[in-house]
């Protein structure tokens, strides 16, 4: 039982999971799919799309590629917090 456990646990099974799992998932969600997956109202989600350049428009279908979004808002999240830590640093060092 102890192995098992390892074994679910250990990093390499989880990325193994993940890479499954993103096989398996959509690779394309029209926008109301989108808006339920990542709860973010239209306008706010067209406008991340677009400037991630995940939108796809075909036959007055506006499709959104999950992977170059996904991409997009984990730089993003990265890149905020890097700014936040700064910002940070800077008010610390002010503040001695």
């Amino acid at each position: 039982m102890k192995v098992e456990t390892e074994e679910y646990m250990s990093i390499e099974r989880r990325e193994e999971v993940r890479s499954e799992a993103r096989k398996i998932r959509k690779q394309y969600l029209r926008y109301k799919e989108a808006e339920i997956v990542y709860s973010i109202q239209h306008k706010k989600l067209l406008e991340l799309a677009d400037r991630a350049g995940a939108i796809y428009r075909i036959d007055g279908y506006v499709l959104i590629n999950r992977e170059i979004f996904d991409a997009f808002l984990e730089d993003e999240t990265n890149r905020e917090k890097a700014e936040f830590r700064r910002l940070l640093y800077v008010a610390i060092t002010r503040a001695e």
